[in-house]
């Protein structure tokens, strides 16, 4: 195979220009340093005494800097390279000049000092006109020392505050961090135009486009949009995302100076120093932020139990009611290593806090009991379930005697020891369950529907939420730890979608609705998630938020639905039209009607089977008790015999 033609240099009309300016300083320069050299020695000479050094010098020159590349270089992008290469190319016509001038007339009347006051000059009278230039068209020299093999990742900065200041300088003073900040983008107009340490505000956030297309009109091209403000409201953020997707670039949050500082120069950029865009940020809508006056009246001063305390609403729980002041806090969990971490989390953050850790099965009543009369709990929280669809699809007993007979069990316990509210942790999974994870939370549903419709000391109340964003065994963790191994991410159906709110927006839910104590007993509660998400929509974003392309760096694949899942989840039943509250963003499930003495004796012949192990009939009561149950096996479990 024949190698390629060396690429050449295209002489055109505008390099032929530069050609004539750089030779003629040349010229200019050779002669402005003999007139300067002799005047100095009280004996000026006229300009041309020493004409053909300066023709030699001149010719020298030319052929020196078309050798050095020095006409390819555009005006309009000088920098430091620039400089360096016209430093070089002076240095090499001087050197070739003096052999040349001493065969010609032995150096004669040249003073040794004007070459290098000719050194000096030309090199000022190259590198001047091409910096005045760039100056004039950009209007802005923050990029004159930058280096053209900088191999950092340059970047544009979203937020004109002290932490981009502090970011600019860090990647100002050494080249070994991982970035170069080439423009910022602010909210204020006033700011287009200023700089902060010679970086210029560029535009508005609402500019984005813009900016990036006159960057790269200029050959300037970011690949990342660094947010530098974390007072960015999330609608903005999307947007930013949306438009930076669009463009090829990817988003994250500024990482923290010690991770610049630390940074690996040998380690790719794209990978190292990157803190990226929450998640959460990502939802589509504006998270919800709750009155948590209300809250604040109703557990401070109160003994308040939580279940399940160490899962990811129950420990997200503990610490929210941590911070308003109980009187004591119990924290309750089957789980050694979840409760021991949530329980240590708790001393460090407040070491005033009075609590227990208690080592419980919910299923246990006499445990329950026990914990129950020494704690002597006012406000229980029932987080402690198995939520994970497909193991409880392929263990339903075992699903049932946590999720039915433990929530039985603890809300027996509160009836009888006089608690003031049992707050029950639902899902939207038990809308129309198609799972038996969903129908077991449903029968929980309706338990405390039934107590709370006998009007007693007990406030029994429901709270159903979509998918919590990270938490155990959702989506997201899997998409995190499935991108740690390069992909590819895997999404049940290309038409799958998900309510998803944050484990923040969850735990205020429940607050907010066990502070509701004027609303009668049995109400579930749910909050307006806004419209579902697409998960193979939330893969993708998951991709790019890792900086890369979906589909070229990381595949996606669709495996199908699983057992028990569903293709789009519902969040209200036909029977149970939403109601409007008057805390903005919490709506009211319409009341079913329950018959609480059949629904009992169901209750306990379904906890019989499962404790027998019997799932066939487990199964058929399940859909006995819950008639909208439409899981894979339940209409062959409608069919089966009674006495099966």
């Amino acid at each position: 195979m024949n190698a390629p033609p060396a690429t050449r240099p295209v002489f055109s009309l505008r390099a032929g220009l530069v050609a004539v300016h750089d030779v003629a300083m040349a010229a200019i320069s050779f002669e402005f340093a003999v007139w300067l050299r002799y005047l100095t020695y009280g004996a000026p000479q006229e300009f041309g005494f020493l004409w053909e050094g300066t023709v030699i010098f001149a010719a020298v020159a030319a052929a020196t800097f078309w050798a050095v590349g020095l006409y390819r270089g555009i005006w309009y992008y000088a920098s430091l390279s620039d400089l360096i290469a016209i430093a070089k190319a002076v240095t090499i016509a001087s050197l070739v000049f003096l052999p040349l001038l001493f065969a010609v007339n032995r150096i004669g009347v040249l003073p040794r000092s004007a070459l290098a006051i000719n050194w000096v000059l030309l090199i000022v009278l190259l590198a001047v006109p091409r910096f005045l230039y760039r100056l004039l068209k950009d209007g802005n020299l923050s990029f004159v020392l930058e280096r053209a093999d900088d191999p950092r990742v340059p970047v544009l900065l979203a937020g004109v505050t002290d932490a981009a200041e502090t970011f600019i300088r860090e990647t100002g003073r050494s080249r070994q961090t991982p970035y170069r900040v080439i423009g910022l983008l602010d909210r204020e107009r006033t700011r287009v135009g200023r700089d902060i340490r010679g970086v210029r505000v560029l535009g508005t956030f609402g500019e984005f486009n813009d900016v990036v297309t006159r960057l790269r009109s200029r050959y300037l091209l970011p690949q990342r949009l660094i947010l530098a403000s974390d007072q960015i409201d999330r609608a903005t953020v999307q947007t930013l995302f949306a438009q930076a997707t669009s463009l090829g670039m990817t988003v994250t949050r500024l990482p923290r100076v010690t991770e610049l500082r630390d940074h690996d120069p040998s380690a790719a950029p794209t990978v190292r120093a990157v803190r990226p865009v929450d998640i959460e940020d990502l939802l589509g809508r504006t998270q919800r932020v709750l009155d948590r006056t209300p809250v604040e009246r109703l557990i401070d001063g109160r003994r308040v139990l939580v279940t399940g305390a160490g899962g990811t609403i129950g420990a997200e729980l503990t610490r929210q009611i941590a911070a308003l002041g109980p009187a004591r806090l119990v924290l309750v969990d089957n789980g050694e290593h979840n409760l021991y971490r949530i329980d240590l989390e708790l001393a460090e953050r407040n070491l005033a806090l009075a609590r227990v850790a208690a080592l419980a099965d919910v299923r246990d009543p006499d445990r329950l009991g026990a914990i129950f009369t020494t704690e002597r709990p006012e406000l229980v929280f029932h987080a402690a379930a198995y939520k994970h669809v497909p193991l409880a699809e392929a263990n339903p007993c075992e699903t049932v005697l946590t999720n039915v007979a433990g929530t039985l069990a603890v809300a027996r316990a509160a009836k009888a020891h006089g608690v003031r509210a049992l707050v029950l942790i639902s899902t939207d999974k038990a809308v129309n369950p198609s799972s038996v994870m969903g129908a077991t939370k449903r029968i929980a549903e309706m338990i405390l529907q039934a107590l709370g419709a006998d009007a007693g000391a007990t406030r029994y109340v429901t709270v159903r939420f979509g998918n919590v964003l990270g938490s155990t065994g959702s989506v997201v963790p899997l998409f995190e730890r499935q991108l740690a191994r390069g992909g590819p991410l895997t999404v049940t159906h290309p038409e799958a979608t998900r309510y998803f709110m944050t484990t923040r927006e969850a735990v205020e839910l429940v607050l907010q609705a066990s502070a509701r104590e004027r609303d009668a007993g049995g109400k579930v509660y749910v909050l307006d998630m806004g419209e579902p998400v697409a998960i193979n929509q939330l893969a993708e974003q998951m991709i790019r938020l890792a900086g890369m392309a979906p589909g070229r760096d990381v595949k996606i694949e669709y495996v199908g639905l699983r057992p028990g899942e569903k293709l789009q989840e519902e969040i209200f039943h036909s029977g149970e039209p939403p109601v409007p509250t008057d805390t903005a963003g919490l709506l009211l499930a319409s009341a079913r009607t329950i018959d609480a003495d059949v629904l009992f004796g169901q209750v306990d012949r379904l906890i019989q089977a499962a404790a027998r192990g019997d799932e066939l009939k487990t199964l058929r009561l399940i859909a006995e008790i819950v008639p909208e149950y439409r899981g894979h096996q339940a209409e062959a479990m409608r069919c089966a015999a009674p006495g099966a």
